[in-house]
């Protein structure tokens, strides 16, 4: 009898009727949902907005001074991102409240908002993958920038008064490139 449930299992596994794809998706979902989490909190989707005021702090509060977009993502003419947000963050020695700093800041332009706000899973996801919508990125191209830009990084470290992603930056990185490798699957 042994052998020939072995015999049976051998077939149908050789014929398909076993495979790991519902492992594979459910494991892709799961790493998507650690991908939505860190998109969705406050220090990416303050600058991911459908509109054009960003948004700051952990409440995501319309931003102060009547700050907006402009057509470019780095401000309106006359007040770019630059005028207030510097390089680098500034000392907690000049206290609460300080405009935070990164290389290049800015919002994703006008034309491409990349917007992260009130999206379920598939959604963020399907938008996330969309070339039209992200500047022109494919999945490793999206990796590489998930891993490596300096202005996404500042989300882990984002200076005095404001919570870090809260999901570490090596784990972010991690489920990305493994829900990247699955094909980039979205939920639902």
């Amino acid at each position: 009898m042994n052998y020939l449930w072995r015999a049976l299992l051998t077939a149908a596994g050789a014929a398909g009727v076993f495979s790991a794809a519902p492992i594979r998706a459910a494991s892709a979902d799961a790493d998507f949902a650690v991908v939505q989490q860190v998109l969705q909190h406050p220090r990416c989707q303050n600058c991911h907005i459908p509109g054009n005021q960003p948004l700051q702090y952990d409440q995501g509060k319309p931003h102060a001074q009547l700050v907006q977009r402009g057509d470019d993502g780095k401000g309106a003419p006359g007040l770019p991102c630059s005028t207030c947000h510097g390089s680098s963050n500034l000392p907690a020695s000049y206290g609460p409240n300080v405009p935070p700093g990164a290389p290049n800041w800015h919002l994703p332009p006008a034309h491409k908002k990349m917007v992260f706000i009130g999206l379920g899973a598939h959604d963020l996801c399907t938008r996330l993958k969309d070339m039209r919508e992200n500047n022109g990125r494919d999945l490793d191209a999206l990796v590489e920038h998930v891993d490596h830009d300096a202005l996404v990084l500042w989300g882990w470290n984002p200076g005095p008064g404001r919570a870090p992603v809260s999901v570490p930056h090596a784990d972010f990185v991690a489920a990305f490139k493994r829900w990247a490798a699955a094909g980039g699957p979205c939920p639902g």
